[in-house]
C-alpha cells in the first residue's frame, strides 16, 4: 500500500503549523489536499474542520489534519461526521494512541500550545502507527452506535 493521502485544513490561528504540515508531507511524498485557510485573516474554524472532513468521509483522502489553536473547535466540528474520529495529541504518545486504541481518522494539533517542529512530529507519529484491533475493535464499533 502507498503512502495515505491526507486532507489538511486550519484556521488563522493555525496557519504556520498547517503550513509547515503540508510541507513536511508533500517533502515525504505524500498526496496533500489543502483545504485552506490560506492567510492569516480571522475565519471560522468550522469551514475548515468540515471540509476535511468531508475529503476524509467521502475517501477523497485517507486521514486528515486540523490546526487550530486549542484544537477543541476543530475536533468537536470533524467528530460530527458520522465516518470521522478526530483525535486532538499535543504530545507524541497520545497522537499513537490515537491511531493504535482509537483508530483515529483525522489528527487536530493545537497550535497555541505546541511548535511547528512537535506539531510536525506528532502528525508523523500519527502516520507511522496502525489501529491495533483486538480489544479496541468493539469500543471503535460502539464509537458510532448511536
Amino acid at each position: 500500500m502507498g503512502k495515505p493521502r491526507i486532507s489538511a485544513g486550519c484556521d488563522h490561528a493555525g496557519i504556520e503549523a498547517k503550513d509547515a504540515i503540508v510541507k513536511m508531507l508533500r517533502d515525504e511524498g505524500h498526496e496533500v489536499i489543502d483545504k485552506g485557510t490560506f492567510s492569516p485573516d480571522s475565519v471560522d474554524y468550522p469551514d475548515f474542520a468540515h471540509a476535511v472532513a468531508n475529503s476524509v468521509e467521502t475517501a477523497e483522502t485517507d486521514l486528515g489534519v486540523l490546526v487550530c489553536g486549542t484544537a477543541n473547535g476543530v475536533a468537536i466540528t470533524a467528530n460530527k461526521h458520522s465516518k470521522i474520529r478526530a483525535a486532538i495529541a499535543w504530545r507524541n504518545d497520545v497522537a499513537a494512541l490515537a491511531r493504535q486504541h482509537n483508530n483515529a481518522n483525522v489528527i487536530c494539533i493545537p497550535a497555541r500550545f505546541v511548535s511547528n517542529e512537535e506539531a510536525i512530529q506528532f502528525v508523523q507519529t500519527f502516520l507511522n502507527s496502525s489501529f491495533e484491533g483486538g480489544r479496541h475493535q468493539k469500543r471503535v464499533e460502539k464509537i458510532s452506535a448511536v
